[in-house]
């Protein structure tokens, strides 16, 4: 991490022991006020001075918590800079190539899942093209730069929830990543975005839609096809960048002529919904109602309830609304859509794959259908399940690879 991230993980672990202090107080004040509301007007003189003490020792404690944040981070930034400095005689190191690292990578993409859209914007992930574990800046002399082996075919890959760009490469030592393969076989220049999970979906449909804008204009050669890739969550911010870019008449919407969904959920997911509903049960008793919101999640894990992806998550109080208010969107023209399920049974079709699915998704919110309703009107032909995998296996597998090779070099069907 750089030094500023390192800063900010510890003024925010500070903060978050001063937000759990504070909830023990308002429970401790909830069930004292129980106790003393038996006693009656008798027990007054006492009440006020528990009260007083127990707010004092509250807030000492609090702020102590937070200040130990607040110096922690100075010390971690004072050391991280040293750090970036080097041992005399080398080279200093490069703080975007430390926040590129795999491990603090993924401790800020499991942040910003769970919160998000509540971060400061020292931690908060900006969505952007990312290549050498960094940002990279879409203009035309830094995008020739960095692909300068660039192709006019595009494959674009979205991570899920939690994850980051390196999640592409999962297993990679014992099969090769989807995007090499790309690369190596069809021609394609794979393209790896990392975002903010914890956000909105419609919100990262916005920037993904713009990001694309901006991608495709900076590329080095004119862009005749581009192929998008989405697991898990990242589907579902491809298919909202995908509608808001249809409606604004966005050029590279034309060039999209293949778009894989890899376990996401269409239709919801299953433990997106129980953390809903503990979050609301938890939030009818006053005893726990100040942990509720630790229990529901970011704004991003709320859209994975019934599936959004456009602002339907408007219609009501996502905290106190069960109800599902996501509209059928149509899946892009042009384009040829394929989703791909796995179940960890061996039989995907079994009562068992259909229950469980991958463990984060069922197979029919994958396929987006429901019953004999199809919400998500994927074409006959184009659904692929698998059986001995869970959700994370999507991400790279032999069989996965072949079916998506498969479905790429199967004549275009009307």
């Amino acid at each position: 991490m750089t030094p500023t991230e390192l800063q900010a993980v510890s003024r925010l672990g500070g903060q978050a022991f001063a937000g759990l202090v504070s909830r023990i107080e308002r429970v401790h004040q909830t069930i004292g006020g129980r106790a003393f509301g038996v006693i009656g007007p008798v027990g007054a003189p006492v009440r006020l001075i528990h009260d007083s003490v127990a707010r004092g020792v509250y807030r000492a404690v609090g702020s102590a918590g937070a200040a130990a944040g607040a110096l922690g981070g100075e010390a971690a930034s004072l050391a991280g800079t040293l750090g970036l400095r080097g041992a005399p005689g080398q080279p200093p190191a490069e703080g975007p190539a430390l926040m590129g690292s795999a491990l603090s990578g993924t401790a800020l993409a499991v942040l910003n899942a769970v919160t998000g859209d509540r971060l400061g914007p020292d931690l908060a992930i900006r969505m952007a093209v990312r290549a050498g574990g960094r940002d990279v800046e879409l203009t035309p002399g830094r995008v020739r730069a960095v692909f300068a082996d660039a192709t006019p075919r595009l494959a674009v890959f979205l991570h899920g929830l939690a994850e980051t760009e390196n999640a592409w490469n999962r297993s990679a030592s014992r099969s090769e990543p989807y995007g090499r393969r790309l690369r190596a076989e069809l021609g394609y220049t794979p393209v790896y975005v990392r975002y903010n999970t914890g956000r909105h979906v419609s919100d990262n449909g916005h920037d993904l839609a713009r990001l694309l804008d901006d991608l495709t204009a900076a590329w080095p050669v004119r862009v005749r096809e581009v192929l998008l890739v989405g697991h898990s969550m990242g589907g579902l911010v491809i298919r909202s960048a995908c509608h808001y870019g249809d409606e604004a008449g966005a050029p590279w919407v034309k060039r999209v002529r293949h778009v894989f969904y890899l376990g996401s959920p269409h239709l919801g997911a299953p433990l997106a919904r129980v953390a809903g509903l503990a979050g609301w049960a938890l939030g009818q008793v006053p005893e726990t109602r100040p942990f509720a919101d630790l229990v529901t999640g970011s704004s991003g894990i709320k859209d994975l309830r019934h599936g959004y992806v456009l602002d339907d998550w408007a219609a009501c109080d996502p905290d106190g609304c069960s109800h599902n208010h996501r509209r059928d969107v149509p899946l892009l023209p042009g384009a040829s859509h394929y989703a791909i399920s796995a179940a960890i049974s061996a039989n995907p079709g079994s009562p068992l794959g259909a229950l469980v699915g991958d463990l984060l998704v069922r197979p029919g919110s994958a396929h987006g259908r429901r019953g004999t309703s199809q919400h998500v009107p994927f074409p006959v032909g184009h659904a692929h399940e698998f059986g001995g995998m869970h959700h994370f296996d999507l991400l790279n597998h032999p069989d996965v690879w072949e079916a998506m090779r498969g479905l790429l070099l199967r004549p275009p069907q009307p």
